[in-house]
């Protein structure tokens, strides 16, 4: 049986060439980067190096880089750094109901620190509302973090729309890309956002490796002590295999942007229309136009999240869903909640199925096919 990955949205296969570009690091450029000696020198070259491939991913200076353990990280230190180094300039922050839990805990530990929080609805597009982040803003703002694109749907948020209100304001304006990165065309030349996390393991880079971009000039706290590592703001001997297999990704998804995407949404087509050739009953989460083509996020009226996953994954098919799935419970998703609210159906019936390189035409049409089979015949 061949075992299909539509988990895309959760981690992607290392592309073959990224591994291929790690292996002699680990062998070879085994120095710390801060020592001055030659075995140091080296790695530093690659640091170096690296840093302005993933700037210029995003039209950055590389001096705005700053090499993190991933995402959450990214989003930790931008969220909590923001707030603790300008928390005399106001102690509210603005954020939405939808966004990584990453970014929702973060603002939490702010809440027990003293800070104001507003978390902004969204409707049943998926999408925040412009006109609420402007009703939401006060004169003690100082950080808004909306995410680019939703984990869970593909929903894309009006981050330009945003990101213009907010140019006259003193809060900064931090976002989540992580689901964005590399298939988004970013140019922070032309978006005015203060802060990006990306995470490498999202675009068939290495686990373990992110970057958070830090518009020169945004007052950010540290959150970790130690070294004066990353321009001392993020205190640690740098992974240096995993920020050369980083760089190697970052290039790869740069050059291929277009055909990934193509194929994505190709991909995403041919699932849904052989649901339909099937007759399948579902719906779609969140406004189709507005979505990634990488994820789409299915309802399956009368099913149960957790019998669904389980006996897709025995059938061989991977894929996921913004439940929390426990013994003999499922805990709604905070997404699917925020769009429908708490009670409906959707938030305990829905799946999400994300596409990247380990699909191909043929293995995503063997997955629809398989998963109708399922709905089927749970429906009987």
């Amino acid at each position: 049986m061949e075992s299909i990955y539509l988990d895309h949205a959760a981690t992607t296969p290392m592309h073959p060439d990224v591994i291929e570009e790690m292996v002699p690091v680990y062998k070879e450029t085994f120095g710390n980067p801060s020592s001055v000696h030659q075995f140091g020198r080296s790695a530093r070259r690659l640091l170096d190096q690296a840093r302005r491939t993933t700037a210029s991913s995003i039209g950055a200076n590389e001096k705005e880089i700053v090499f993190t353990s991933g995402g959450t990280e990214a989003d930790n230190l931008a969220i909590i750094g923001t707030a603790i180094a300008n928390q005399q300039k106001g102690k509210h922050i603005i954020t939405t109901s939808i966004e990584h839990h990453a970014t929702l805990h973060a603002v939490e530990s702010l809440e027990a620190q003293g800070f104001d929080v507003t978390y902004l609805p969204v409707d049943e597009s998926g999408a925040v509302k412009t006109e609420d982040v402007q009703q939401a803003l006060r004169d003690d703002t100082i950080l808004v973090s909306i995410m680019m694109v939703n984990n869970e749907t593909g929903v894309i948020q009006p981050i330009e729309e945003i990101a213009d209100l907010m140019n006259s304001h003193q809060a900064y304006f931090h976002s989540d890309i992580v689901q964005a990165y590399g298939l988004l065309n970013i140019n922070v030349k032309e978006l005015p956002i203060d802060l990006l996390a990306v995470s490498g393991h999202k675009i068939n880079g290495p686990k373990g490796v992110g970057f958070l971009y830090v518009r020169e000039g945004t007052q950010l706290a540290t959150l970790q002590h130690g070294g004066e590592q990353e321009r001392k703001r993020r205190a640690g001997t740098e992974n240096v295999p995993a920020v050369k297999g980083f760089e190697k990704a970052v290039e790869i998804i740069t050059e291929k942007r277009t055909s990934y995407r193509e194929a994505y949404r190709r991909y995403r087509n041919r699932f849904i229309e052989t649901l339909k050739e099937e007759s399948v009953n579902y719906s779609i989460n969140g406004a189709e136009d507005k979505t990634m083509e990488s994820i789409v996020n299915i309802s399956f009226p009368g099913m149960n999240v957790e019998t669904l996953l389980t006996n897709f994954d025995l059938s061989g098919v991977a894929a996921s869903s913004g439940s929390a799935c426990t013994a003999g419970s499922v805990e709604p998703s905070h997404v699917l909640s925020a769009m429908y609210g708490a009670e409906d159906d959707r938030t305990t019936n829905s799946i999400r199925f994300s596409f990247g390189l380990a699909n191909n035409d043929d293995n995503v049409e063997q997955a629809a096919k398989k998963v109708s089979q399922i709905v089927h015949r749970l429906s009987d």
